[in-house]
Formats: C-alpha cells, sequence, structure tokens
C-alpha cells in the first residue's frame, strides 16, 4: 500500500516546482538552520562524513555545497590499468548488461530503446546497438560528482527536456520509459574503447545537472532539445577528460 502512494505521489505532485523550490532553499546561506538542515540528513540517511575532505558541518555554507561535496582523495582510489573501465558514480549499479539491438533492460517488466533515451538522434544510437550498458543509482545519502570511466574526447553534449520522476528502484519497477521521459544531458565522447555516452538524468528535487566543461546546464525554457559540440583532441576548444576525472554533478534545483 505504501509504494502504491509513493507511486501515485509521483504522478500528483508538482515535480517540477516541487524541485525549484527545494533548489532556492538549498542554495540559501541560512547559517545555524542550514547546519540544522544538514545534520538532521547526515543523520537521517546515515552519510559517512569521515569519507568528506570537510567532515565537519559547520563548514558547507549551503546545503547544495554539503550535497556535491568532494570526497578525500585516498577513498576511492582509480585503477590505473588501462584496460579497465572504472565505476563513473559512487552508487549502486542497478542494472547492466547487453543492449539486445535497440532495447535497454530497465526492471522487470520494463525496456526502453536507444532512440528514445538518446532523444531521437538515430545516428547516435545506431553507435550502441548491440552495446552493453550500465545503470548507476545515487541514493540521498551517496557522493553525487560523477567521474570519468577511461579517458575520453567529448564530441556532444545534449540537453532533453522531460518529467523529474523519482529515479529509485521503486519508480525503475514501475514508471515506464522513466530514463527515457526524465529530464537529462547525454555526454558523447570518442574513447579508445569506442563511442561512450554518460547519460545524467534528473529526478525530483535532485534536477540541477552541471559538467566540468560548461557548469550548470541550463535548460531553454521553450522545453526544447538543444545539442553542443566539440572539435576532436588535436583542435582548440577541445575537452578531453582523463579517467577518474570529474565530469559532473547534481545538485537540487532544476
Amino acid at each position: 500500500m505504501l509504494d502504491r502512494i509513493k507511486l501515485g505521489l509521483n504522478y500528483l505532485l508538482p515535480k517540477k516546482w516541487l524541485t525549484e523550490l527545494a533548489g532556492w532553499g538549498a542554495s540559501k546561506r541560512a547559517g545555524w538552520l542550514t547546519k540544522a538542515v544538514i545534520d538532521s540528513f547526515v543523520w537521517f540517511y546515515k552519510v559517512d562524513m569521515s569519507e568528506a575532505q570537510k567532515a565537519d558541518t559547520a563548514t558547507y555554507r549551503t546545503f547544495n555545497d554539503f550535497f556535491v561535496r568532494p570526497l578525500r582523495d585516498d577513498v576511492r582510489p582509480i585503477d590505473t590499468d588501462p584496460n579497465l573501465l572504472v565505476l563513473p558514480a559512487d552508487g549502486a549499479i542497478s542494472q547492466l548488461g547487453h543492449i539486445d539491438g535497440d532495447n535497454i533492460f530497465q526492471a522487470k517488466g520494463h525496456h526502453y530503446t536507444l532512440e528514445a533515451l538518446l532523444a531521437g538522434n538515430y545516428q547516435m544510437a545506431d553507435q550502441f546497438r548491440d552495446g552493453e550498458f550500465v545503470t548507476t543509482y545515487l541514493a540521498p545519502r551517496d557522493y553525487h560528482r560523477v567521474h570519468m570511466p577511461c579517458n575520453g574526447i567529448l564530441r556532444e553534449m545534449i540537453y532533453v527536456p522531460g518529467d523529474l520522476f523519482s529515479v529509485n528502484p521503486l519508480t525503475a519497477q514501475n514508471v515506464p520509459n522513466l530514463f527515457a521521459r526524465n529530464e537529462r544531458v547525454i555526454c558523447y565522447f570518442d574513447t579508445e574503447f569506442g563511442p561512450m555516452a554518460q547519460i545524467l538524468v534528473g529526478a525530483t528535487i535532485v534536477g540541477s545537472i552541471e559538467t566540468a566543461w560548461s557548469g550548470t546546464v541550463t535548460p531553454p525554457r521553450t522545453g526544447v532539445i538543444k545539442r553542443w559540440t566539440w572539435p576532436g583532441a588535436d583542435e582548440d576548444g577541445s575537452v578531453v577528460l582523463l579517467k577518474g576525472q570529474e565530469m559532473g554533478r547534481f545538485k537540487l534545483g532544476s
């Protein structure tokens, strides 16, 4: 019954308005109140602050500063083997495996297509047919920065407008096409392993997406898809990121 109520609220609540409100509050410097909210969050979600560069919650000026807190350099060592990929996010792998032609497995009874996920970009989708995928779930307590699984040259970024359903095991199992209907930012790279797309999917409350090369990806209010492109590695203006380097992060707001 509780799960049905949670799912119903996902459809009924004004998700974008709530997300904008959360972002407004999370960006405010409110002194003791900010610290009290952070301390309550740490206690409720059992956040391990010993892994953070700044373990003292009083050092964070805003809630968003805390939410995107960097980790100590020694807590997540990067495997230097050039033949291995590293997990780009510090969360739980919810799904991984082979892309069956055009179909990606979401949860039991649910699939979505490459074309839908990539906002109808058929040329890009063709490069990933019968490829491999990993879906990583970041819980509220997790580190909310995203890193490179290997060296990569950024070639294209696509902002895709959409909904802001919660992204968790419950919604993945019950909301059709969840990752292809939520607001997201597609980052396309050339790598030594071939083409790679890292897709940052927004969610209720946590809908603000930043990248290392452009900061906050500000969506056009007209609700249209927006694309940016970059040159190759040897050209002026290229963006080259190394394995383990931060490429993006999630914040409260939209």
